[in-house]
């Protein structure tokens, strides 16, 4: 960042510092967008503020307020005095658009946003914001809406197009395999681009009842509904048999040391000794030393872990630890290509 750029307004010299200090600005706006309903208030094109606001239930000053900045970040733009219509950047922003983010902005913006406000106190005490607000006599916006939530976190986690998950079955040969199991896998998407890629295979995907349910038209649809077995399950309770191969893709991080050894130990339970399990997950180095955005982007999932899960990253150290603890043996780590997760693969002792 510029030493002489400004984040909001210029009340102070804009720092480096400064400047990420302010950074949370377009965070709320692109999340007031979202709650507000904007994208969806332009679906048909450009509207007056007046129109907008009545769409949107708000003060027709104030949204014009927010619209303007939204026009300035490039979500829409006024194409007239107080007159907007949504740029193909906004587009994605509506609920209905076949590629939309509105799922994943709120989440990220509100509701996880809701816990990083704790971070401070999470540091401090080594506990989650919800158990720090808890402790405050505070309502998390989880607890506000659980149901609202829940249907949030389906439609975000496990819900990209197949492709994006290319790279991890390119990491693997899964063409020995019977049957691949997809542990926690959500949405679905990472089990079906295996089985369209090995159509041999069958597959089982394992989650909480919510999310097999709605996974179950994103596998029909990708064509492999008829392979692909859907089993509900607690993972922290059992893990189902009759698979080859079990993954876990970003499950594991979100749980703290002994409850990840209970799901590998279960994992364990129901392997045999040809069994692998490939454990999908960021690997941290052994030091920090120097910046970057990527290194960056895992920290941040380590600080999301500790102030939303209670879970962590973990390094390469830290796997074998907990896999050794749960019985399993690490025989290997594949970095994958053009991602930064790396593919930990683990057998029965």
């Amino acid at each position: 960042m510029s030493e002489t750029s400004y984040g909001i307004g210029n009340v102070t010299r804009g720092t480096a510092l400064v400047d990420m200090a302010m950074s949370y600005s377009r965070s709320r706006i692109l999340c007031a967008a979202a709650r507000l309903g904007v994208a969806d208030a332009l679906v048909d094109g450009p509207r007056t503020i007046q129109d907008i606001a009545l769409a949107c239930a708000a003060e027709p000053a104030a949204l014009y307020r927010l619209m303007r900045a939204l026009a300035s970040v490039g979500i829409v733009t006024e194409s007239a005095p107080g007159t907007f219509q949504l740029t193909p950047l906004g587009e994605p922003l509506r609920k209905d658009a076949p590629d939309s983010v509105w799922p994943g902005v709120v989440f990220w913006a509100d509701l996880l946003a809701d816990s990083w406000s704790q971070l401070t106190e999470c540091v401090r005490t080594g506990k989650t914001a919800a158990q720090i607000m808890e402790r405050d006599g505070l309502t998390s916006r989880w607890a506000q809406d659980p149901a609202g939530f829940g249907a949030i976190f389906r439609a975000v986690m496990g819900t990209a197009p197949a492709e994006v998950y290319m790279p991890i079955v390119d990491t693997w040969d899964f063409g020995p395999a019977r049957v691949v199991a997809d542990l926690g896998g959500g949405g679905g998407i990472l089990i079906a681009a295996i089985l369209k890629e090995y159509p041999h295979l069958q597959g089982m995907l394992v989650d909480r009842q919510a999310s097999v349910d709605s996974a179950a038209p994103r596998l029909a649809a990708e064509g492999v509904s008829a392979r692909c077995q859907l089993l509900a399950a607690d993972l922290l309770e059992a893990v189902p048999s009759g698979a080859d191969v079990y993954l876990l893709k970003h499950v594991l991080h979100g749980y703290e040391d002994d409850q990840a050894v209970r799901i590998l130990t279960h994992c364990r339970s129901v392997m045999a000794a040809a069994s692998r399990l490939l454990v999908i997950e960021f690997v941290l180095p052994s030091t920090v030393s120097q910046a970057g955005r990527e290194i960056e982007r895992v920290l941040m999932s380590d600080l999301n872990m500790l102030a939303v899960t209670g879970g962590k990253e973990r390094s390469e150290v830290e796997w074998q630890r907990l896999l050794e603890r749960s019985g399993l043996t690490l025989r290997r780590v594949i970095p994958i290509t053009g991602d930064l997760t790396s593919l930990i693969e683990a057998a029965r002792d």
